[in-house]
C-alpha cells in the first residue's frame, strides 16, 4: 500500500493508573472517528486488569485502526502500585520503561504495509522520559494532563510557593491561612485547598518533587491536551497559556466521544473499565424514587475511610432525612465493620441503597438523582458538571483539594466539605444541598451544563480544538 494514502499513526500512553486510562480510551476512540491510525500503550500490570475486568475487546472490535499494546513498568506482578509504593511505580518506569519504549519505536514492531510508523505521541506530561525518547527518535510529542486545568496551574506555581516561603508550613500550623503567591487565586485560596502533599512540612517530599518540574516539563512538548472546557475554566488556562500557548482543551472527553458517535448515526458502545462488576440494580431503585431526590455517594475508586469515618457518613446521611444511593468499594474501608446499629440499618432500607459499584454515568444521568457527594476526583467532576448535578465535595488526595475549592467557591456549583468527618456536618450539609439551597444549586449547575454541552457542539470550543488537533496531526 501507498504509504502516504495510510492515515497517520498516533501512539497514546496513558500513566498507569485508573483515571487517566479511562480519560485516553475517550481520546483514542475520537482520534479513530476522525481517520487516525491508534496504537493505546499500557502497562502489563494494567492490560492484566483490563482484561479481567472490562470490555477493552469487545469494545474496540469496532475500531479497525485501533490496536492495544503493551509494555512492561519494571516492577514485580505482586507490587501494589499504590498508595505509599506509589512512587516506586514513576521510579520504576522512569528508569526501566524509558528503555523499553524507545526500542518499540525504533523496532518497526509498531508498523506494516497497511499501518506506517508512528507519526506523533500523546503522552502523559508527568512522564518527562517520554518526551526524551521523543526527541531522541525524532517524533513530536503532545502531551496530555487528566487533572483540571487548576490543579496543573497549582503544581505550576510550586516552585513560586517555595521561593515565597509559603511552601513548607508545619503539619499544625492554620490552614485557612491564604495563598498569595499563585496568580488568579488570590482572594479564596487557602493552604487546605492546595494538593495534600503540600501538608507534608517537608521540601524532600517525593510527591512535591514528582510535581515540582512541571512548570518546566509540560512546555517542552509540541502542545498540551486538556479533558477541559473554556468556560469552565477559562482563567486558569489564560494563565498555562502563558507557559503553554498550544492548548487543546476538549473536554469533558466522555461527552465529547457520545456526540460524535451520535452525529455519524453510531451508538456509544457499552464502555466498562472498573475494577468491580456494576450492580444495575441500582437503576431499577432509582426508577422508583422522585425526580432530584436521592444523593449519589461515591468516593472514586481509590479513597478509603476509617470505620469511625464510615459510621459518622452513615449517620449523618440517615439523620439528613434525604433518600441515597452509597457506593461502598470491598476495599473502600480499612477495617473489616462492625455491628451495624439496627436503627441505621432500619432508615437505609426505608430510603437507601448500597451496593459496591455504580454505573456513575448512567446513574448522574438519572433524573431521580439531585445531588452527588464525592471526593472530586476530575473525571467524577466532569461527569457531574455536564449533567447539571450539584457537588458535597469530601476531597481524597493528589488535585481533589483544588477542585473541591473550585466547586465550591468560584463555579457555585455545591459545597466543599473537606477536612471534616462529623455526622452533625454531613446532616447539614446534605440538607443544605439536597433543601435549603437546592434551587440556588440547581440554577447554577444548569447553567455550567448548558455551556458544557454548547462547547461540544459545532461552533463550540471543544469541538474546534478536536478538529485542530486532529488537523495538526495529520500535519506531522
Amino acid at each position: 500500500m501507498d504509504q502516504k494514502t495510510v492515515p497517520r499513526h498516533v501512539l497514546i500512553f496513558p500513566l498507569p493508573f485508573q483515571g487517566p486510562v479511562n480519560s485516553m480510551f475517550k481520546l483514542a476512540e475520537l482520534l479513530c472517528l476522525s481517520g487516525l491510525h491508534v496504537t493505546f500503550l499500557v502497562t502489563h500490570h494494567i492490560h492484566t486488569l483490563l482484561l479481567k475486568y472490562s470490555n477493552i475487546q469487545s469494545r474496540f472490535d469496532a475500531y479497525p485502526r485501533f490496536r492495544l499494546q503493551t509494555i512492561s513498568d519494571g516492577l514485580p506482578d505482586d507490587h501494589p502500585r499504590s498508595g505509599d509504593q506509589r512512587m516506586e511505580m514513576f521510579d520504576s518506569l522512569k528508569i526501566n520503561t524509558k528503555i523499553l519504549f524507545k526500542e518499540l519505536l525504533t523496532s518497526g514492531r509498531l508498523n506494516s504495509d497497511s499501518r506506517r510508523p508512528v507519526t506523533c505521541i500523546i503522552a502523559d506530561g508527568i512522564m518527562g522520559y517520554t518526551c526524551d525518547v521523543a526527541n531522541d527518535v525524532g517524533l513530536p510529542i503532545i502531551y496530555v494532563r487528566t487533572i483540571s486545568a487548576a490543579c496543573l496551574w497549582v503544581f505550576f506555581c510550586l516552585p513560586k510557593l517555595i521561593e515565597s516561603g509559603e511552601l513548607p508550613f508545619a503539619v499544625d500550623d492554620d490552614l485557612d491561612t491564604p495563598i498569595m503567591s499563585i496568580p488568579g487565586v488570590e482572594g479564596f485560596f487557602r493552604r487546605r485547598d492546595l494538593p495534600m502533599f503540600c501538608r507534608s512540612g517537608n521540601l524532600a517530599d517525593p510527591n512535591l518533587n514528582l510535581y515540582l518540574p512541571e512548570v518546566k516539563e509540560n512546555p517542552r512538548a509540541h502542545g498540551l491536551i486538556l479533558n477541559t472546557f473554556d468556560d469552565l475554566e477559562g482563567p486558569m488556562l489564560d494563565q498555562i497559556r502563558a507557559f503553554c500557548p498550544n492548548l487543546y482543551t476538549i473536554g469533558p472527553l466522555h461527552s465529547h466521544l457520545k456526540y460524535k458517535l451520535a452525529g455519524q448515526s453510531l451508538s456509544p458502545l457499552p464502555s466498562t473499565n472498573s475494577l468491580w462488576k456494576e450492580d444495575m440494580s441500582c437503576i431499577t431503585w432509582l426508577d422508583s424514587q422522585p425526580p432530584n431526590s436521592v444523593l449519589y455517594v461515591s468516593f472514586g475508586s481509590l479513597a478509603v475511610m476509617t470505620m469511625e469515618q464510615y459510621m459518622e457518613f452513615w449517620y449523618g446521611l440517615v439523620n439528613s432525612g434525604s433518600r441515597f444511593l452509597w457506593v461502598i468499594r470491598p476495599d473502600s474501608l480499612t477495617s473489616d465493620p462492625t455491628e451495624i446499629p439496627l436503627e441505621l440499618s432500619k432508615s437505609t432500607e426505608e430510603r437507601g441503597y448500597i451496593v459496591r459499584w455504580a454505573p456513575q454515568e448512567e446513574v448522574l444521568a438519572h433524573g431521580a438523582v439531585g445531588g452527588f457527594l464525592t471526593h472530586s476526583g476530575w473525571n467524577s467532576t466532569l461527569e457531574s458538571v455536564i449533567e447539571g448535578v450539584p457537588m458535597i465535595c469530601w476531597p481524597y488526595f493528589l488535585d481533589q483539594q483544588v477542585n473541591s475549592r473550585f466547586v465550591g467557591e468560584v463555579w457555585k456549583l455545591g459545597l466543599d466539605m473537606k477536612d471534616t468527618c462529623d455526622r452533625v456536618i454531613v446532616e447539614k450539609t446534605v440538607r443544605e444541598l439536597m433543601e435549603d439551597r437546592k434551587d440556588e444549586f440547581r440554577k447554577s449547575a444548569d447553567e455550567m451544563a448548558k455551556f458544557a454541552k454548547q462547547c461540544l457542539m459545532e461552533g463550540g470550543s471543544s469541538y474546534g480544538n478536536l478538529e485542530r488537533l486532529v488537523k495538526d496531526i495529520k500535519a506531522m
